[in-house]
């Protein structure tokens, strides 16, 4: 090949770059296009579920395009997340990706995407307190009682949580390691039958996310001894946290995040996490989820992605201490 062909073919083959750049930027700046899809791996009118939908009508409204929410619950959020990783890399399928997709991670053997480098994270949405609670009338008052009596009587206090491998069972294993106690974590299909078991007296505490007991508590049914966060509930700010009641360092909470498939233009990437940032920072988004008992926190996808990493290291290893089978 001549030079002058060099020449000319490497002219082509800029001017085609160059083509495809426009291409690709014009399409970004007309996005979204089209109505988003929205893909919750939560049952319709759950804490989660209605966690996405209010930030996900914050964004709607700046994007200036419906975003349509599409529940597919099942396997534990498996079948949301592959719908998603397997969607077309064009910011018109979105995640509603939780700890949940974390611990799916370390609990089943082999999953039909990679949560990692299939998934690309794009902002934390918020956090849910999570608490231990006790009965009203039990003898454990506080967090100290507790402890002092587990302490002093291994292997005879039990702890009631929600569904095997659900992030309220795998907290709650965490905890017992953590504050040294021989106990029995007992679950329970679902926050309604933990909840008739701990007043019943089947059960000496429970460990659940705040938004499906905040009823029972401010009812006097039952009493939080202690929040599970980094620091004292917004919801409860009467209650001491574990790490305050003597294991410094405990920080456990539920949290909710949007993610898009693996590949999604950066640039619409970018776009997406500042409007859910902005839809965050809204009073009215804000109030919304506090009524869920949700502190709403965004975030960047680089955080995001750390928080992702993390936590699925972090539920693996409890997930293996604990014995639990991987499905």
């Amino acid at each position: 090949m001549n030079s002058t062909s060099i020449h000319r073919r490497t002219a082509l083959l800029a001017l085609c770059a160059c083509a495809l750049a426009a291409g690709t930027a014009s399409a970004q700046q007309a996005w979204p296009s089209k109505p988003i899809h929205f893909v919750v791996p939560f049952s319709a009118g759950g804490a989660n579920d209605l966690m996405g939908r209010a930030a996900a009508d914050g964004a709607s409204k700046v994007l200036g395009q419906p975003i349509i929410v599409d529940n597919k619950p099942g396997a534990g959020g498996v079948v949301a997340a592959d719908t998603v990783a397997k969607s077309p890399p064009d910011g018109l399928t979105v995640f509603l990706m939780s700890n949940g997709t974390a611990v799916t991670a370390g609990l089943f053997e082999r999953l039909p995407f990679d949560t990692v480098k299939d998934l690309a994270p794009v902002s934390t949405l918020g956090y849910f307190d999570m608490a231990i609670v006790t009965a009203a009338d039990s003898r454990f008052k506080t967090m100290k009682e507790f402890l002092d009596y587990a302490r002093a009587n291994p292997g005879k206090v039990n702890i009631g949580s929600i569904n095997v491998g659900s992030t309220q069972h795998l907290a709650a294993e965490l905890f017992k390691r953590s504050v040294g106690i021989d106990a029995q974590v007992v679950p329970f299909n679902g926050s309604p039958a933990m909840i008739t078991a701990l007043r019943g007296g089947q059960v000496d505490a429970g460990v659940e996310i705040l938004a499906p007991i905040l009823g029972q508590i401010s009812g006097k049914a039952i009493r939080p001894i202690a929040t599970m966060g980094a620091k004292r509930s917004f919801a409860l700010p009467d209650t001491p946290t574990v790490a305050e009641s003597g294991t410094p360092g405990f920080n456990v909470a539920s949290w909710n995040a949007f993610a898009v498939p693996a590949r999604t233009p950066q640039a619409i990437v970018e776009r997406l996490t500042r409007e859910t940032n902005a839809a965050l920072a809204s009073p009215e988004v804000k109030e919304q989820l506090h009524k869920l008992g949700v502190e709403a926190q965004g975030s960047t996808p680089q955080q995001q992605a750390a928080l992702l990493q993390s936590e699925i290291q972090r539920w693996s290893d409890v997930i293996r201490q604990a014995g639990i089978p991987r499905q």
